[in-house]
């Protein structure tokens, strides 16, 4: 039996970790489930596109389990090739990784030294501001107007604490707004020497192409400009991890001195691929998302509901009551969706999009659950 003295890690633990709860996404549905005893249950809470990949993209996952024995090829050069095609940009400025998520933490580990300032709307998307202050980063984190991204006050917050970095979300979790066109090419411009606005474009897809910014070609035009996507959301890959940079090729080289080679699976590549490579898979799966969207945003505002505008996968609801028991409520009746509170919006609940026979009874759920409490 050991007889020394037990270790203590938090002395041996980087500081800025002192004090920092892990991401939180929110219960699992097997979780759930089990407290619940459950058989089944509707997961509109983590914004997974539920409609489903096409069988052929699932097919090139599977062809690709023969090859499990083989790293995968260190380049990513056919993958980045079909992604580069697809956005228009060269492949020298697209950066694979396993998940939007992991990108997100190699731009930080590039970016943000001890005592670096890093700019955040709040609310967002909450891994930003744990993995910045992780990082030892000074987070300075700015309200929203409204619902809506302020991003002349962010830009100013930018400037007053010469931030290396500013994280956005477009369009923004958990609202779904999008951000203008005219007042992000007057953010860019105003941002501060040796400041990079890094741009979440997770839920990008899903929105009107007509409105939608078009950052591609802030980057290939030298602005200080990352993007980050997901094959999780429109594509519906969510559970191969997959996501890439679209970013100037110096950032590219920076951000692969980070991440750990063969960092992406076989399997992700081949179906991420396949899913590019796949002529108006995105848009019809946008105009399914839209579709659903607006049978359910429409359901709740004839109940006399306030729904956000959203150009995303998922609807945020002003229910105006307490969300805990009523997502509670919905829970216990076979539907997972997201509390406001959880989220920075205490009196909402944002509900993942389905296709439309799920929304038809999300909002007889909801409205159901709202009568009841």
């Amino acid at each position: 039996m050991a007889t020394g003295r037990r270790t203590d890690w938090s002395r041996i633990a980087r500081p800025s970790l002192a004090g920092i709860e892990p991401y939180d996404p929110g219960e699992t549905r097997d979780e759930a489930k089990d407290r619940l005893g459950l058989t089944d249950l509707v997961p509109l809470n983590w914004n997974e596109d539920l409609f489903g990949p096409p069988q052929h993209v699932l097919d090139a996952a599977a062809a690709e389990i023969a090859r499990a024995p083989l790293y995968p090829e260190r380049a990513y050069a056919d993958f980045r090739a079909a992604v580069a095609e697809w956005i228009g940009v060269p492949a020298a400025s697209v950066v694979p990784a396993h998940g939007a998520q992991a990108l997100i933490g190699a731009v930080t580990q590039v970016f943000v030294d001890p005592g670096t300032h890093v700019v955040i709307p709040q609310p967002t998307y909450g891994l930003y501001a744990q993995v910045a202050a992780a990082g030892g980063g000074v987070v300075h984190r700015v309200p929203t107007n409204g619902l809506a991204l302020d991003l002349e006050a962010i830009a100013a917050a930018a400037e007053e604490h010469s931030a290396r970095l500013v994280w956005l979300c477009d369009p923004n979790n958990p609202t779904g707004l999008l951000i203008d066109r005219a007042e992000w090419a007057a953010f860019v411009d105003r941002l501060p020497d040796g400041c990079a606005a890094i741009v979440d474009e997770a839920y990008i897809d899903f929105s009107d192409p007509d409105v939608r910014v078009r950052r591609e070609q802030d980057v290939l035009d030298g602005r200080p400009v990352i993007c980050i996507r997901s094959f999780s959301k429109v594509f519906g890959l969510a559970g191969l991890r997959l996501g890439y940079a679209v970013c100037d090729p110096e950032v590219a080289s920076l951000l692969n001195v980070i991440q750990e080679p063969f960092n992406v699976n076989r399997i992700a590549l081949a179906a991420g691929r396949a899913a590019v490579e796949t002529p108006g898979l995105a848009d019809r799966r946008r105009a399914d998302v839209a579709a659903a969207r607006a049978v359910l945003a429409a359901e709740l505002e004839a109940a006399g509901l306030e729904v956000v505008p959203s150009q995303a996968n998922f609807l945020l609801v002003r229910i105006g009551v307490d969300d805990g028991p009523v997502c509670d409520r919905l829970l216990r009746r076979g539907l997972l969706v997201r509390g406001g509170e959880s989220v920075g919006l205490p009196g909402y609940v944002r509900l993942t999009v389905a296709p439309v026979p799920v929304m038809r009874e999300a909002a007889r759920e909801l409205l159901a659950a709202l009568r009841a409490t």
